[in-house]
């Protein structure tokens, strides 16, 4: 990429909500590329229904807080970064907690339609800042068809559909286009909500790509 591009990567702060199967492999993208500022945000613990996706969850971390176990990982790769993790749930409520503005790139890989539409809206207006979302991975087996597009623009994905619709419900919406990744696959009947490492992990990597390359190409 060249030396000007890492350059550029190792100023950038960038700030991460949710470290679970789409999120923890974000961040670990990030880091190995060359990203040296990183705060990661979850109020979640890893638990054994983890192990099949997320990328903190092992047998020894189980019970412990993912942004640890993660934070220890990421500086097992690159012990100069900078990660600041954050036990903490990101709602409207908490949201004065976190200094947006302090950041060039808000990824929100957040579970939650309440918090997650809060998020895009509040991040959306912070000028100088890019927002990247992550729509609904759970219930796909076909990581060949996870794509980008715009929110408002999203077809066939139930996530996105309920997060404007609480847009409308609300009467807020984002000040700016958010860029998501997305799967343009059906998600499959199942008797409960299940994701596969396949997908949440390509997921997450496409999102720490759309950081990387707006880096590089500034």
């Amino acid at each position: 990429m060249g030396a000007e591009a890492m350059e550029r990567l190792r100023a950038k702060r960038v700030i991460l909500f949710g470290v679970g199967g789409v999120g923890s492999w974000a961040a670990e993208c990030l880091i190995r590329t060359g990203l040296t500022h990183l705060t990661i945000v979850d109020d979640d613990t890893v638990q054994p229904s983890n192990l099949n996706r997320q990328l903190p969850a092992t047998r020894e971390t189980i019970g412990r807080p993912k942004v640890e176990a993660l934070k220890e990982r990421l500086l097992a790769i690159q012990p100069e970064a900078e990660i600041i993790a954050i036990q903490e749930r990101y709602t409207a409520e908490s949201a004065v907690d976190f200094d947006l503005s302090s950041f060039h790139y808000i990824i929100d890989a957040i579970d939650s339609v309440a918090d997650k539409t809060d998020l895009i809206n509040r991040a959306s207006c912070v000028r100088k800042a890019k927002v990247f979302s992550s729509m609904g991975a759970a219930l796909r087996f076909d990581p060949t068809q996870v794509t980008v597009g715009e929110l408002m623009a999203i077809q066939g994905d139930a996530l996105a559909k309920a997060v404007r619709a609480r847009m409308k419900r609300i009467g807020r919406h984002p000040n700016k286009k958010i860029r998501c990744v997305y799967s343009t696959e059906q998600a499959q009947p199942c008797e409960t909500r299940g994701s596969l490492m396949q997908v949440t992990a390509v997921f997450g990597c496409t999102l720490a790509s759309l950081v990387i390359k707006d880096i590089i190409n500034s």
